[in-house]
């Protein structure tokens, strides 16, 4: 038996959007069940994100320390943000991300994993990028507003984000599946066994 996720969508009667926000929405379908039942499944409609990893020569992360309010948390995270154009590449995305929240750029990237992030209540897809050989970005810093204002900047070691998240003390989705992912590449086929930058995201397709 081959363990891989596969395409399949059920059939839709009928769907409608009761909330509309400024990123995301909420989308009400009535689905076929296998049975033959009709059951209505609300979720959010998400455009998509990406996620960087970046990784120093010293075998350390950027990470940001950033107000969540609906867990009324400060966490800790990688850098990350929408896809906010329809079919723009994650890549350009990703690389925009990194210098506006970090002001780095990085010199070779590598698809680290791709994930849903709550599929049974939200269609957000992440593309988590490893960034690596950097150096700080030409030119001023990206001006920050909103949450970004407060945040905080820092490199840890990898090794301390992974036990932070083993021991319940890092909670945040992209870092904890980053960390890990980059900890069970090195475990295995190695860093440059990673899919290239480009590689193909069906998820969300995108122009290269």
């Amino acid at each position: 038996m081959t363990i891989e996720d596969a395409p399949e969508e059920w059939r839709v009667t009928a769907t409608s959007t009761p909330f509309r926000g400024n990123k995301t929405s909420v989308r009400t379908d009535d689905v076929v069940m296998p049975d033959g039942s009709v059951h209505a499944r609300d979720y959010q409609v998400h455009p998509g994100s990406v996620a960087i990893l970046a990784l120093d020569d010293a075998d350390r992360v950027i990470v940001l320390r950033q107000y969540r309010h609906p867990v009324r948390q400060k966490l800790w995270e990688i850098p990350a943000g929408l896809l906010d154009v329809p079919g723009e590449n994650p890549l350009h995305a990703a690389q925009r991300e990194l210098y506006e929240e970090a002001h780095v750029k990085a010199e070779d990237w590598r698809v680290l994993v791709d994930v849903y992030t709550t599929p049974g209540g939200c269609d957000e897809a992440v593309r988590v990028f490893l960034a690596r050989d950097l150096s700080e970005a030409e030119g001023e810093r990206f001006a920050v507003a909103e949450e970004e204002a407060d945040m905080e900047l820092a490199r840890v070691d990898l090794a301390d984000l992974v036990r932070g998240v083993l021991a319940g003390e890092l909670h945040n989705n992209c870092l904890a599946v980053g960390v890990l992912a980059l900890t069970a590449a090195r475990a295995g086929d190695g860093i440059e066994a990673l899919r290239p930058a480009e590689a193909p995201w069906p998820a969300r397709p995108f122009e290269s």
